[in-house]
């Protein structure tokens, strides 16, 4: 049976197999929405991924992932622009509803945070055109400020929209639960959102408590402290009534287990807990 408004990012079971695989297990779980990144569209295949996703009937909730836009010099950003214009094309060749861009952090040797944010910004104004003519939307997402120095310098979901708002039409957010949780504003940000019709994506797992590792140990959803089912009706609220995308990093734990049973709990936790 179909299991409608539940997408998996194909990350969730990424230690334990391959994209072609992934989606089988997902198809036998009933799941027809999926998310995955190019590392795994690149080992298979551009064309053969395309293939697969045609056959099958799938929808891709996002690609995973384009940005990390700031470098030490203009050489670096350039670069870091090119391979956002061919993830582009990539999410373009697969029908993915948007691409998902994380913003990168400081450039190496650097302090200078407000200039890295700049450098964000002007990065994603010269991918743009390229993404409007292709009709890929392009989804900022905010982390954790944990990886505002290494990962990403646009750590809330208001700077997001901020630049959302400067650039126009064709950026959109990426409301990742695991990073935008904590936030005192969050409410008001996703209203904001939604008047903006900016939302364009919904990504759910949960915050352990502890966290051991600040990447990959993300918690299955209903293991962990964050108000799913909460966030959830905000952002319905808002407007946006796309699938939640499951998307979990887990070393020590799901990367660990049998894929199938990954997914099965993925399906039982979203009818559950979310």
């Amino acid at each position: 049976m179909q299991v409608e408004g539940l997408s998996i990012n194909l990350a969730t079971i990424r230690e334990q197999c391959g994209f072609a695989e992934a989606v089988d297990i997902c198809l036998k779980h009933g799941i027809t929405a999926i998310a995955p990144w190019r590392d795994q569209v690149a080992a298979i295949g551009l064309g053969e991924a395309g293939r697969i996703v045609r056959a099958n009937g799938l929808k891709l909730t996002g690609l995973c992932r384009g940005g990390f836009f700031p470098a030490p010099d203009a050489s670096g950003r350039e670069k870091a622009i090119d391979d956002n214009r061919r993830a582009v094309d990539e999410a373009a060749e697969l029908g993915a509803d948007c691409l998902v861009l994380v913003a990168g952090g400081l450039p190496g040797g650097s302090k200078n945070i407000d200039a890295a944010r700049r450098m964000v910004v002007e990065g994603i104004a010269a991918v743009l055109p390229h993404a409007r003519a292709a009709g890929v939307p392009l989804a900022i997402e905010p982390l954790h400020p944990m990886y505002a120095a290494d990962r990403a310098c646009v750590n809330t979901l208001g700077q997001a929209l901020d630049i959302c708002e400067t650039l126009g039409p064709g950026v959109g957010v990426a409301i990742d639960v695991y990073h935008v949780w904590w936030d005192p504003d969050l409410a008001n940000q996703i209203a904001r959102a939604g008047k903006m019709k900016a939302i364009l994506a919904h990504h759910i797992c949960d915050w352990l408590v502890p966290t051991k590792d600040m990447l990959t140990d993300r918690g299955m959803m209903g293991d962990g402290v964050i108000d799913l089912k909460g966030i959830r009706r905000r952002i319905e609220a808002a407007g946006f009534h796309g699938a939640q995308e499951v998307e979990i990093f887990s070393a020590d734990n799901w990367w660990k287990r049998p894929a199938d049973e990954v997914i099965a709990t993925c399906v039982e936790r979203y009818r559950n807990c979310c």
